[in-house]
This record gives structure tokens, C-alpha cells and sequence, in this order.
């Protein structure tokens, strides 16, 4: 009896683990099954205030995003999908006030973007994204803007990814 309860125990373990896999390996990405490489062009920093930096950390975290997350090649021209963009806006506001002075500044990135898919034109679009993150105000903005700038990018990233070839 000891014996078939171990195979039980066996079977749905590796039934478990198969089920993981491809649940993991399945959701929430769409891309058509004949598209094998994308371009990601470097998002030229069209914003009023501009940080060096931004620009290569944005490009960079999205290609690193395809690279890691689907299985097309990444090539430098004529992907079958295609992205390109622009940094559109770059701002640091106070948004919490608090006896007569503000408590809390908010950098607020914004992002345009282009994307084309060579296979299903439905898929084609043309959209802007913007997601901010507050910090202290007694915090020099020089002090935290990189660790924010790579923060907020990272959420882009996703943001961009599931409208491009999300399946949500």
C-alpha cells in the first residue's frame, strides 16, 4: 500500500511541476508564431528637463525585457516587430503639502511610443505612458534620481511589454 501511495505522490508532483511550467511559459504574452526578431531603436529624450541617463536605462531595460521574456532574436533593423519611441516628458512637482510647505516631490517620467508588428497589423499602435514615483522633499534629487529613474523605468518597461505583446 506504502508503494502506491509513493506513486501517487510521485505523479502529482510531476503534474504539478508540468502544470507551472507552462502556465508560467504562457501566460501573458502574444506574439504570432511566425515573428522571430523585434527591434527596439534607442528612445530619443525629447523632454524639457532632460537627464543624461534616462534615455540608454529605458532602451536598455526594454530590450533586456524581449531578450529575457519571449523568444525573438534581437536585431538592429527590420525586426518583424518593431519599437521605437521618445521620452516626452521629464518633471519633478511637490505634490504632498503640509503646513504651508511641500512634504513630498513626485519625478514623473512619460513616454511615447511607436510599435509596429509586420505579421498583424491589428496589433500596430501608437501610445503614450507616463508613471511617476514621490520621494522626500528633504532628499536632494541628486542624491535618489538614479535609483528612481530605474524604478519608474522598470514599471514602463512592463507597461509597454503587455501593450505590445501582452495578452491581457
Amino acid at each position: 500500500m506504502s508503494n502506491r501511495h509513493g506513486l501517487i505522490v510521485f505523479i502529482l508532483l510531476v503534474l504539478l511541476l508540468l502544470a507551472c511550467r507552462i502556465r508560467y511559459s504562457a501566460v501573458g504574452v502574444d506574439i504570432h508564431p511566425d515573428a522571430k526578431t523585434i527591434t527596439v531603436k534607442q528612445f530619443q529624450n525629447n523632454a524639457s528637463l532632460v537627464n543624461l541617463q534616462l534615455s540608454n536605462e529605458l532602451t536598455t531595460q526594454l530590450r533586456d525585457k524581449f531578450r529575457s521574456s519571449t523568444r525573438l532574436s534581437l536585431v538592429d533593423s527590420r525586426g518583424d516587430l518593431h519599437l521605437e519611441g521618445e521620452i516626452t516628458g521629464y518633471n519633478i512637482l511637490p505634490v504632498a503639502v503640509g503646513s504651508d510647505r511641500a512634504t513630498m516631490n513626485r519625478l514623473t517620467i512619460s513616454v511615447r511610443i511607436h510599435f509596429e508588428n509586420k505579421f498583424d497589423e491589428k496589433k500596430n499602435k501608437n501610445q503614450t505612458f507616463s508613471r511617476y514615483h514621490d520621494f522626500d522633499v528633504t532628499l536632494a534629487l541628486r542624491a535618489v534620481e538614479d535609483d528612481l529613474v530605474t524604478q519608474i523605468c522598470a514599471v514602463l518597461v512592463d507597461d509597454i511589454f503587455m501593450a505590445t505583446v501582452g495578452d491581457w
